[in-house]
């Protein structure tokens, strides 16, 4: 299954080149590309800009029905990105510290840190880790400016990743269920 998706238009930043791990998520096929599928989320969590909905276009074969593969690609997305985001939340607890991230956050091209910290602050402070979950089911939005801003914010590792695991699959059945809608449209 193809969704058209690039994820060169997802994952160059800076000029950096990430074609070898497009070829490897649509090239993802048998167990194996669980690896590539955990491997990628793991990294979207923290390091990769973009989406990590590409993932759901992976052409696995591993023998099972198609919602069986659909929904062992979710948990093994959502658990790559629970892990990265465990990463990411190390990192932006040194971040307190040091600010670097923060910082070039706000060198970046977009204006989209000062939005998401006042948007991040408002969410964590009112719903705390289930704010977190919820802002991680926004299909679409990049996923390191929320986990790198509620990072900051929060401090418990296991509610952390327990928060990130459940938006991080939230996103995907959402996005699969708009998907689904529009396609029965036409």
């Amino acid at each position: 299954m193809s969704l058209g998706l690039s994820l060169l238009d997802f994952a160059a930043v800076g000029g950096v080149d990430f074609a070898w791990l497009e070829h490897l998520v649509e090239r993802a096929t048998g167990w194996g590309g669980l690896v590539i599928i955990w491997i990628y989320s793991f990294l979207i969590a923290f390091a990769l800009p973009g989406v990590s909905e590409v993932v759901l276009a992976a052409p696995l074969n591993l023998g099972l029905s198609g919602a069986a593969t659909t929904t062992l690609i979710i948990f093994v997305s959502a658990f790559g990105k629970a892990a990265g985001s465990v990463f990411a939340f190390h990192i932006g607890q040194e971040a307190k510290e040091s600010g670097r991230i923060i910082g070039f956050l706000r060198r970046s091209r977009f204006d989209i840190v000062e939005w998401s910290e006042r948007q991040t602050v408002k969410i964590a402070q009112k719903w705390g880790y289930a704010g977190l979950a919820l802002a991680l089911c926004v299909p679409g939005f990049p996923d390191t400016i929320s986990i790198y801003a509620f990072s900051v914010l929060e401090e418990d590792y296991v509610k952390f990743a327990l928060a990130t695991f459940v938006g991080s699959a939230g996103r995907l059945v959402l996005w699969l269920a708009g998907a689904e809608a529009v396609l029965s449209v036409f």
